[in-house]
């Protein structure tokens, strides 16, 4: 019998990626990433959101590093 989906909180999102949920609703909120459901109250997300979250973080941060040591 196949295995339900895996469906991540942004909280859970937030553990997986070791990072604080702030950034999560950020790349949420600022790249239109759609929630695959509610359960209750809490939006959940699937793996394939989970990866482009990550993604979306490892490209800021990249950015943030490449203008800091432009400044120098």
């Amino acid at each position: 019998m196949p295995q339900p989906p895996l469906l991540l909180t942004v909280g859970e999102i937030a553990r997986r990626l070791n990072t604080k949920v702030h950034r999560i609703e950020y790349v949420i909120r600022s790249r239109r990433i759609e929630a695959t459901g509610w359960a209750g109250h809490a939006r959940v997300f699937s793996q394939a959101s989970l990866d482009h979250i990550a993604s979306e973080l490892d490209r800021m941060d990249a950015d943030r590093n490449r203008q800091s040591s432009t400044r120098v």
